[in-house]
């Protein structure tokens, strides 16, 4: 029986090759575009679980009130990670490591910025990297060692074998390889290309060693024996600040390594969610287009009711019962799946590598993975069984008397399950269209709002080495500003569209003693206010013609406002018990979140060896290309056994945006299929309509209706529906929009541009996808419908 019912299917896909093909490709974008979300999905999900102890690992996150609300973070105190392993029960490793940051590791000629961490060896036991080379119970015991990743280590010795080899750290220090381990993945939170002892970093800055409860400056992960210790050992972390600092009033709390980078947005001192609300948004959007294409084929096979009406009677009549032929039909609809499915993994390989490149990531699809193929079957088939459940049971349901006496289309409540799941379909593709119109509109908002400098042909390079002086970097900026390339140059103490430096330490008359307030601080260099291109609001910015200025401030006006002051010109504020006078109140300006209201600052002048950035305004009047040559050949006579590392300041602003980028991106594209999908939906019922009513239009036609009538008649039921569409789909999508931009304090505000913009797409979508059957059943003949009557 079975070969039987699949020689029909295949002969009924063959006979009706045009319909075929629309469903088969509308259930193959939508399988494609389903599965390509649910790899990025997966990939998302399964970040940081490749440790064999992954779900008893956490990070200790540290909970700071000040300013009104409560910030949390993953910085800790050096000192965190031994009191952790000494004082809390239930503890098998506790472990501090430093973030990842670049590092010059050379061998021989071959110089390389590497992304390395200082850490102990307690790290390599809670992640446990698969060691490829060396003796994983001895790494990181002495001082003047490294591991290297795979990858970096054929960077730097090509096919050689690294162990015992010597490399460079900084030009200073020489160390022994001692281990390779497997590359770091990327779906990992930590990556990095190679890994110091911890006792190295402590040799190399000297302040590291100290015991300071207040110094935020490292990573502490932590393992449990059990996590039936995870309660009580959480509940202990919470004092542990203060137990170590009476005035320190911080809580501590383990924050599940599983959940590091999808919950790491916080609120009150709790994570609230992250980017695995995106997550959610992508996998509502999977089963939303997969389930329109199991619509579209359910609309499409009822279209074409009439005509295998008569193949259901027969069958009927010889004796095949209601089952024999259910069974039949969802045969159909698993072979028509089975065949999508293989034309969707020619779109997904075919379109992997644009998606790759625009979530700059690495999806791939593991063909020896059994879960892997498992998952597939398992979608197949309810994907069949969705798609075919609706035709099986309406199309066995014709009775065969009426049938083979003459079979007509009754206007039945399969018309309005049919105009339903239309209505459903529309519906999603309206609150698409919104959503989508709504996340550019608030991405193009902040990145048009003013930033309060300018940071076109605005650079910023990496200081290394002997740049690492106050008296060079001096020389070099006179010999930049001579060369014609610069225009300014000036100096900051960290990356400057980043976070970075903040402080609790800051006190001033009039300060409410039992009030902390978070401050981000900064060191600048003279011209600073020039190079970026902002404005002082009052005073002065810092000069070489102030030599006092060591013992000055500058004030931004979200400080100002924050500190109550009136008349902050001449007023003295203590930071970090040093007494400085306030000379100058500089414009806020964005160095952080572009979605969030400006920090309060405090901008002290460079001293020493404070600076780690040289910020440079290329010169208007010269060519980019041959002053960023200029720039390059100063730096390297200044520092010959340093690469250059500078980047545009532009570019590095744009980084700020790449989660609602690539949000508005795959909304975009994956929206785009549902709206097609949609489209062919819309086709299905057009077709079913214009074959219920035939007669009628042959009838009218033959009254004198023209074919301009014919097409109003039958696109006005259409409108109609896309209009009921729109209607369920607004409220959604405004709860949806708005809920999404609560989450910035720079929003855009709720417009009507969006709905209309929705209204009028999908009107205009549904006129023309109906009109293309609309015209042919309006110019066809009226005595091919009439002959028999």
């Amino acid at each position: 029986m079975f070969k039987l019912n699949l020689k029909i299917a295949l002969r009924n896909l063959w006979k009706n090759k045009g319909f075929s093909l629309i469903n088969i490709g509308g259930l193959a974008i939508g399988l494609a575009s389903c599965m390509i979300l649910l790899l990025y999905v997966a990939y998302e999900w399964s970040y940081d679980k490749q440790f064999s102890n992954h779900d008893k690992t956490y990070v200790v996150y540290q909970n700071m009130k000040a300013s009104g609300k409560t910030f949390s973070w993953a910085w800790t105190p050096n000192v965190m990670a031994k009191e952790v392993q000494e004082k809390i029960p239930g503890v098998k490793y506790a472990s501090h490591t430093t973030y990842p940051r670049k590092q010059l590791i050379t061998v021989g000629d071959n110089k390389i910025n590497s992304t390395a961490i200082f850490a102990d060896q307690n790290f390599i036991k809670i992640l446990d990297y698969k060691f490829l080379e060396g003796n994983s119970a001895k790494a990181l015991k002495d001082v003047n060692t490294i591991i290297l990743t795979k990858s970096f280590a054929t960077k730097l010795f090509g096919n050689e074998d690294p162990i015992n080899k010597m490399v460079k750290l900084e030009n200073q220090e020489v160390l022994k390889v001692e281990a390779v381990i497997e590359d770091a993945p990327a779906n990992s939170s930590l990556t990095f290309e190679c890994i110091m002892p911890w006792a190295l970093f402590e040799k190399r800055e000297a302040w590291v060693k100290e015991v300071n409860w207040g110094n935020n400056m490292c990573l502490t992960l932590v393992q449990l024996q059990d996590n039936n210790f995870f309660t009580a050992a959480n509940d202990l972390m919470h004092g542990i600040y203060k137990r170590n600092q009476k005035d320190n009033l911080s809580v501590a709390l383990l924050h599940p390594l599983t959940k590091w980078h999808l919950y790491d947005e916080f609120v009150n001192g709790k994570s609230v969610g992250g980017k695995i609300d995106q997550l959610k948004i992508f996998l509502l959007l999977a089963f939303c287009i997969l389930l329109i294409a199991c619509v579209n084929f359910m609309n499409l096979s009822t279209a074409r009711s009439e005509r295998r009406a008569k193949e259901v009677g027969v069958r009927k009549a010889i004796g095949s019962t209601r089952n024999s032929l259910i069974n039949q039909f969802f045969l159909e609809s698993l072979l028509i799946t089975f065949i999508a499915t293989v034309l969707a993994f020619i779109l997904i390989e075919v379109s992997l590598p644009y998606f790759n490149s625009l979530l700059d990531i690495k999806l791939t699809i593991d063909y020896y993975n059994g879960q892997f193929w498992l998952t597939l079957l398992g979608l197949m088939i309810l994907t069949g069984f969705i798609a075919g459940s609706y035709p099986a049971l309406y199309l066995s349901s014709f009775e065969p008397i009426k049938v083979l006496k003459g079979f007509t289309l009754k206007a039945d409540s399969s018309v309005s399950v049919r105009k339903v799941l239309v209505v459903g379909q529309f519906v999603f593709a309206a609150s698409l269209i919104v959503c989508t119109a709504v996340i550019y509109q608030q991405l193009n908002f902040v990145k048009n709002k003013p930033i309060g400098y300018d940071k076109s042909n605005l650079i910023q390079i990496a200081v290394a080495g002997k740049m690492n002086d106050a008296v060079k970097l001096e020389l070099l900026k006179t010999q930049l500003l001579e060369s014609g390339a610069a225009s300014n140059v000036t100096f900051f103490s960290t990356d400057f569209t980043e976070g970075g430096d903040n402080t609790t330490g800051v006190s001033w008359e009039g300060k409410n003693p039992n009030e902390a307030i978070s401050f981000n601080h900064r060191t600048i260099g003279y011209d600073f206010v020039e190079t970026i291109g902002t404005k002082m609001v009052s005073g002065r910015e810092f000069s070489a013609k102030f030599p006092n200025d060591t013992s000055s401030v500058l004030l931004n006006e979200a400080a100002v406002k924050m500190m109550g002051l009136k008349n902050p010109i001449g007023k003295v504020i203590t930071f970090w018990d040093k007494k400085l006078t306030t000379v100058g109140i500089v414009k806020d300006f964005v160095v952080e979140s572009a979605y969030q209201r400006v920090a309060p600052m405090i901008f002290r002048v460079n001293q020493r060896d404070d600076a780690r950035v040289m910020i440079v305004r290329l010169n208007p009047n010269q060519n980019i290309s041959s002053s960023l040559g200029k720039i390059d050949d100063l730096v390297k006579q200044m520092e010959p056994n340093y690469p250059v590392n500078r980047k545009f300041v532009n570019e590095s602003f744009e980084v700020k945006f790449k989660n609602e980028k690539l949000l508005g991106s795959l909304s975009n594209w994956f929206g785009g299929f549902a709206i097609f999908i949609s489209c062919l939906g819309l086709l299905g019922l057009a077709l079913f309509m214009a074959e219920q009513r035939k007669k009628e239009i042959s009838i009218r036609k033959v009254l004198g209706a023209s074919t301009g009538n014919i097409l109003v008649l039958l696109n006005k039921d259409f409108i109609k529906l896309v209009a009921i569409a729109n209607l369920i789909a607004f409220p959604l999508a405004y709860i949806i929009v708005n809920k999404w931009l609560s989450a910035f304090e720079y929003r855009v505000s709720i417009s009507v541009l969006p709905f209309i913009a929705a209204i009028s797409l999908s009107v205009i979508i549904a006129i023309l996808t109906v009109s293309i059957q609309s015209v042919k059943v309006a110019k066809a003949n009226p005595i091919d419908a009439l002959k028999y009557e």
